[in-house]
């Protein structure tokens, strides 16, 4: 299968690569520099140059290709303060790929929760900016693509992470001298290991049928009391609550930190045949990879 990847060099897709590498498929990388060219070339793929503005080369490269997979998302953006504008401009691509696509029977894989049937789940989905991206892609099953949606895990972790979560609550504890979370910490990320989490891709590619929602979660939910409590250990900072009154201005670019959901991935794996096998949360933070100077 010819793959076409936004995102070949980042966090996930450069551990996608790889795998459909190894898997014996071809693969085309999206690159906007020529340091991400090189790391995708290094992966044994073939490079585009290009960025996601470039609406007619993400056409074209549609076309070519027998799947795409779109990982490529301005991560940055949550601690900028312009996260809705990054969703924005993530659904015009999600829109070119599916218009390029229609018809055609191909498949189009994407970040995403579509609709659950749980109140509680969905409203949390709609929450995010970037829910109009993921009804975009799905909707998009009517008109001849095999759309497949993956719900990738708040928390997907490893040494490839520079950006996520995790990173992002080690900068503050670090900046403030406290590990932190709020109220009693009980509210649950789920998490999964980059190895893992990529795995689902390729096989979402191969197996799964138009229309499937996958979750790619190997946690279904950590506690972020524990994932407080581990980054305290490592950095010798107390892990402290924070008054919910006051998270805004301690977690500052961080809106996230009270977000409580939990990702079901039984159906995943009975659909797939997926069996994570890489380090959870808590034993990936222990290893201390988190913590070295970067």
């Amino acid at each position: 299968m010819r793959v076409f990847v936004t995102g070949a060099s980042g966090h996930i897709g450069s551990a996608l690569v790889s795998e459909l590498v190894g898997a014996g498929h071809e693969v085309v990388g999206l690159a906007r520099s020529e340091a991400s060219a090189a790391a995708v070339r290094d992966l044994g793929a073939e490079v585009l140059r290009g960025s996601l503005d470039d609406l007619d080369v993400l056409r074209s490269a549609a076309g070519d290709a027998d799947a795409v997979v779109h990982l490529a998302f301005d991560h940055t953006s949550i601690a900028a303060g312009t996260f809705a504008e990054a969703a924005a401009a993530d659904l015009t691509v999600v829109r070119t790929f599916g218009e390029a696509l229609a018809g055609t029977g191909k498949a189009l894989v994407g970040v995403g929760v579509g609709r659950t049937g749980d109140p509680a789940r969905d409203a949390a989905a709609d929450a995010n900016p970037r829910s109009a991206v993921w009804r975009a892609l799905a909707g998009f099953t009517e008109h001849g693509v095999r759309t497949v949606l993956v719900g990738v895990p708040p928390v997907t972790h490893s040494s490839r992470d520079v950006s996520g979560f995790v990173p992002i609550l080690i900068r503050i504890a670090r900046a403030t001298g406290v590990s932190g979370y709020v109220g009693e910490g009980a509210n649950r990320w789920p998490a999964g290991h980059t190895l893992d989490v990529a795995h689902v891709f390729r096989l979402a590619l191969e197996k799964a049928p138009a229309g499937s929602q996958l979750f790619a979660a190997a946690e279904e939910g950590v506690p972020v009391r524990e994932i407080a409590e581990a980054i305290g250990r490592h950095l010798g900072v107390p892990a402290m609550s924070v008054p919910a009154e006051r998270a805004a201005g301690h977690f500052t670019g961080f809106p996230f930190i009270g977000m409580d959901v939990t990702m079901p991935g039984a159906a995943t794996r009975e659909l797939l045949g997926w069996e994570p096998v890489r380090p959870g949360l808590i034993a990936d933070l222990d290893e201390g990879h988190y913590f070295a100077a970067r």
